[in-house]
């Protein structure tokens, strides 16, 4: 815009000057007047729109003040000589993290926790700039400056130290870790709410504790696992004995019943059906069979 103007206001003087230097070139005074003014006009124009592109916003300011209202995405009417300043809108993260990889926050998170130990926290953030609060964001912090280093990483480092003062380094670690997680999104989304941020997610990737500590709770967690597998080998013990006392207790009753269900009738009843089976057979050779009471034996000769 601006060389476009330059070049414009250089032709116009062209134009109005050629001739005194030069009377051949008063012929040319008309065509570089028209392409001056047609340059100007083209500077002019491009001075009075601004294309704001896919993901981002503007503000524009001119004579040092905020004029108008945000920019959005496409093809913007501007004030003339207004300059822009342009906000990207779209969801980013940073990971505080000690990770040289990852660590865009600036390295993991110290804290000390409710019993005095120090614990480091490696957390990610996922948020945006609310299209909307831009034009405050933009007036609060002046120009050139990131919100990302004034409000996004004192906001996240401050909050999580501050709760992290409220339990003791293994309830962090273990028991209440999500409740820790869920207390710092909530502090947090309010504190960007504030500054015209939106918080989408918070993550807590990794607790570490001091050495002494994880010694401790790796000691304690393998005599539970240990108490655990005891407890189920008594169960099954428990369950087997009582298998096998129910099985005892089941062939006791039948026999039993059975005991008291014959008589000496049903006996030789019996006794009867069995021989006459044996008659039958073709292998048959003698046959010895007992009377009931009184009664003497009496022998059957079968054979082929």
């Amino acid at each position: 815009m601006a060389s476009l103007i330059l070049l414009a206001v250089i032709l116009l003087v062209i134009s109005f000057t050629a001739g005194s230097f030069n009377p051949g070139l008063q012929r040319f005074a008309i065509l570089f007047r028209i392409g001056g003014i047609v340059v100007l006009l083209l500077g002019l124009s491009s001075a009075c729109f601004r294309v704001i592109q896919p993901g981002t916003v503007g503000v524009q300011v001119f004579l040092g003040k905020i004029q108008g209202d945000v920019l959005t995405e496409g093809l913007n009417f501007i004030i003339p000589f207004a300059t822009v300043d342009e906000f990207d809108v779209k969801t980013r993260k940073i990971t505080f993290s000690s990770s040289e990889e990852s660590g865009d926050g600036g390295g993991a998170i110290e804290v000390l926790s409710a019993d005095g130990l120090s614990v480091s926290i490696d957390m990610t953030l996922n948020y945006k700039l609310n299209p909307s609060e831009v034009m405050r964001v933009r007036k609060e912090l002046g120009p050139g400056t990131t919100y990302v280093d004034v409000i996004v990483v004192p906001t996240a480092r401050t909050r999580i130290r501050e709760n992290a003062a409220n339990y003791n380094a293994v309830e962090l670690y273990s028991a209440k870790r999500d409740e820790f997680q869920s207390r710092i999104y909530e502090g947090i989304k309010r504190d960007f709410e504030k500054r015209g941020i939106i918080l989408e997610e918070l993550l807590i990737r990794n607790i570490v504790l001091p050495s002494s500590v994880r010694a401790a709770i790796e000691a304690k967690i393998n005599a539970e696992q240990d108490a655990q597998k005891m407890q189920f080998v008594l169960q099954k013990e428990q369950q087997e004995a009582e298998r096998k006392r129910v099985e005892a207790q089941g062939i006791a009753d039948y026999q039993t019943i059975i005991s008291r269900s014959l008589t000496d009738k049903q006996l030789q009843y019996e006794s009867i059906k069995a021989m006459q089976e044996l008659v039958k057979s073709p292998n048959s050779k003698v046959i010895f069979m007992g009377g009931g009471k009184g009664a003497g034996a009496s022998v059957l000769i079968g054979g082929n």
